[in-house]
């Protein structure tokens, strides 16, 4: 079959990557509780079919603080993914990490940008793990970027290198939580070619 657009994704193909969606991100979350050293809930994730101009407007507006990881994709499968949290809750899973509270909520330090790097690299490599489980494919993540900005700015990175692929995305949205509400957002972007890959070896095409 030729390479389909997430455009063109019917519901049945949908739902297959909605599963891979779950899994990934209770995978994650399995990396998220031994990384902060106890146990961490996860709520039923969403995940959606939408359109980039949409995203930002979901995580609460466009000029809505957010520290975003992104990470380019390739192997058997090509494109990328990030993790993007809003600022609280960033703050909130690297005061776990670190053991501490932040000295400064609206600002983060160079130690805390290390660690949320930290964290956004063990999370999305057990989602990405999780898919290449599942596919049997072959999955290599880049050393990932941490950004800390609104929405808007953090979103137009795949959407100027994606946007050509297709309009739509991935949005897998995950409520993470101990004593606390960490909510997190994976956004999944792989190009056309590798839609068809992983549906194929799932058995879906």
């Amino acid at each position: 079959m030729a390479d389909i657009s997430i455009d063109d994704l019917s519901s049945q193909y949908f739902d297959v990557l909605k599963e891979i969606g779950n899994i990934g991100a209770g995978n994650a979350t399995t990396a998220l509780s031994t990384m902060l050293g106890g146990k961490v809930d996860m709520s039923v994730p969403k995940v959606r079919l939408m359109e980039f101009k949409d995203v930002g407007t979901t995580m609460g507006g466009e000029e809505q603080i957010v520290a975003g990881i992104y990470l380019v994709v390739q192997g058997d499968i090509n494109g990328s993914i990030m993790f993007v949290q809003k600022k609280e809750s960033a703050k909130a899973m690297i005061g776990k990490l670190m053991g501490m509270p932040s000295d400064n909520p609206d600002e983060f330090s160079e130690m805390e940008l290390s660690a949320l790097k930290e964290i956004g690299n063990i999370i999305t490599a057990a989602y990405l793990n999780s898919i290449a489980t599942l596919t049997n494919l072959t999955i290599y993540p880049s050393v990932p970027d941490v950004c800390i900005d609104m929405a808007g700015a953090i979103l137009s990175v795949p959407a100027i290198e994606f946007g050509t692929i297709a309009d739509k995305l991935l949005l897998i949205e995950t409520d993470f939580t101990d004593d606390k509400d960490m909510v997190g957002y994976f956004i999944l972007v792989p190009d056309a070619e590798s839609y068809t890959k992983i549906l194929q070896s799932l058995g879906v095409m």
